[in-house]
């Protein structure tokens, strides 16, 4: 995010993860991390680990400690709720913690991402619902069910 002209991250180097991902899945995101083939200087996140199941998390720990022998310059970032820090994947990383604090003000991030994400010539697309032709937007409401 230091330019604009850095890509978004890819589909390949994020998994947002559920308390119904699979081992299979972070297993695949894993390899894809650790095992070097020459793909450049991709950045991998693993999403709301916390939310991953206890078994999930054990045979995820137990594939990373095997495959990060093959590889000592893997760049993997695991983001956790703060408030579930004492879930498995949390604990078992613990010693690389760092508290995260966003670096940029608000109004960087937002230009940022609608640097990224804005239509390049307007058209009849659901694009023209959001402010300058952005193709992604957040809906909310303080209140629940009012039809968003």
């Amino acid at each position: 995010m230091n330019s604009p002209l850095q890509p978004l991250p890819t589909f390949d180097e994020v998994l947002l993860c559920t308390p119904h991902t699979t081992a299979e899945q972070v297993g695949l995101f894993l390899r894809r991390c650790l095992i070097p083939c020459g793909a450049g200087e991709k950045i991998y996140t693993l999403l709301y680990a916390d939310e991953l199941s206890y078994d999930v998390s054990c045979r995820a720990e137990e594939l990373f400690q095997h495959l990060r022998r093959y590889n000592s310059s893997y760049r993997l970032v695991i983001l956790c709720d703060c408030e579930r820090e004492h879930s498995y994947i949390p604990s078992a990383f613990s010693q690389y913690k760092v508290h995260m604090i966003p670096q940029r003000p608000r109004a960087d991030i937002q230009q940022y991402l609608q640097h990224h994400y804005r239509l390049a010539q307007p058209s009849s697309s659901a694009a023209s619902v959001f402010k300058d032709n952005v193709c992604v937007g957040i809906v909310s409401s303080k209140r629940a069910g009012v039809g968003k």
